[in-house]
């Protein structure tokens, strides 16, 4: 596998990495939006609220767009795949640069959602292909990592350059990182075809397994539990804790910190205790939780918790992605856009309500409560999945490359 990579025995194949610059790209353009809502409802002559839609747009053309581009684009090259989406995420970066007119700023980020959406659900199969059966969830890790990172560095990054260039400076940028990212993915992603036929109906013939349901329930309730919480985390800091507002953003960044360790823990470990992790995890996240509730009026208490919580939670995702890729066998692609849609299912249901708590009796305590019990809810499938077993053979699609010197390598991209 190694010739076949580029990669030593025992580290990730380079093109791991190339994947992760991919998603810090697209993570960074689903989140940026927040910090950059006042300026442009102003820019485009609406509401904040009404801006808060460019938010929801991206968010639903994930939920459904994943699956869809994963199917539309099953019978192409995936390296043209992910070349494409790329392209197309730089084009509607542009389009959106250059457009003084909300509705066009609302549908270019749809069309970029579905482009993000292309990219994962590939770009998933090909990380734990070419990383084989031993070093699988590492590589989701590794490719999650980027998606954290961005909420530590380029979302931070984004809002700053957005306050000295506008809006559309952080907009510029993401097209031109994208097309950049194009070059890369052209020059180290090989040349691949699939060595079985792949279909529509073998797709979703993939999703008749009740482990995959029970990993992807695992995936919507542990994300609807920690974003839960931290879509509200600003109001319960500076209201409860007392921390200065100046100080708000440092505490996220402890929190993406926090989320980039876990996702890293859960990578390296989940590829040899994978319930062991996640069960462990999920109690510990819910834990967390319920202690943010009263200890929450502690300025210190509440940093750590708030950090603790990103630890935990995140530890848990590239563990139930790695496993629902496997589940898939010979059909991943499916499957694993069906993940990505999982995560934004949660953090929209998490989201939803934790709002309707806020707004009750519980008050700024309310999301915290909603994230303890989604977190607690997650053990129900966790332990399902451990008594019905993770080890049964399963076969990931099969990659060779075009050039001869490779196809030796074909057989050793089969999982377990």
């Amino acid at each position: 596998m190694s010739s076949a990579t580029g990669s030593a025995p025992g580290k990730l194949p380079f093109v791991v990495w190339v994947l992760a610059a991919g998603t810090f790209l697209m993570g960074t353009t689903e989140f940026v939006i927040a910090g950059l809502l006042p300026e442009m409802a102003a820019d485009l002559n609406v509401s904040v609220s009404h801006a808060g839609l460019l938010i929801t747009a991206f968010a639903i053309g994930m939920i459904i767009g994943g699956p869809t581009m994963a199917l539309a684009t099953l019978r192409l090259p995936q390296r043209h795949t992910l070349i494409g989406a790329l392209a197309v995420f730089a084009l509607g970066h542009v389009v959106a640069a250059l457009s003084s007119s909300f509705a066009v700023v609302l549908a270019s980020r749809v069309v970029t959602a579905l482009a993000t959406g292309a990219f994962w659900a590939v770009g998933f199969v090909i990380a734990t292909t070419a990383a084989g059966p031993a070093r699988s969830t590492r590589a989701v890790g590794v490719m999650m990592g980027g998606l954290t990172l961005a909420n530590v560095i380029g979302v931070p990054i984004g809002s700053f350059v957005g306050q000295f260039t506008g809006w559309r400076g952080p907009f510029w940028a993401l097209a031109v990182l994208a097309a950049l990212a194009a070059v890369f993915v052209g020059r180290f992603i090989p040349r691949t075809e699939q060595c079985v036929e792949v279909s529509v109906r073998a797709e979703v013939r993939a999703l008749r397994q009740g482990r995959l349901w029970l990993a992807l329930a695992a995936a919507v309730l542990i994300m609807g539990g920690v974003l839960a919480t931290y879509t509200y985390i600003t109001p319960l800091l500076t209201d409860r804790a007392g921390i200065p507002a100046g100080a708000v953003p440092l505490v996220l960044i402890a929190f993406g910190i926090g989320a980039l360790a876990g996702t890293a823990i859960g990578g390296r470990l989940g590829d040899h205790r994978p319930m062991a992790t996640t069960i462990t995890a999920a109690a510990a996240t819910a834990v967390t939780l319920l202690v943010l509730i009263p200890a929450s009026g502690s300025p210190v208490a509440a940093v750590i918790l708030v950090f603790v919580m990103a630890l935990t939670g995140f530890t848990i995702n590239p563990v139930v992605t790695s496993l629902a890729v496997r589940f898939a066998g010979d059909a991943p692609t499916l499957t694993s856009a069906l993940t990505t849609s999982a995560y934004n299912t949660g953090i929209a249901a998490g989201s939803a309500l934790a709002g309707q708590a806020l707004g009750s009796s519980l008050g700024l305590t309310g999301p915290a409560l909603v994230g303890a019990v989604f977190a607690a809810l997650t053990l129900l499938p966790l332990i399902a999945l451990a008594l019905s077993g993770t080890g049964t053979p399963t076969r990931i699609v099969a990659q060779r490359t075009a050039h001869a010197d490779d196809t030796q390598n074909a057989d050793a991209t089969t999982a377990r």
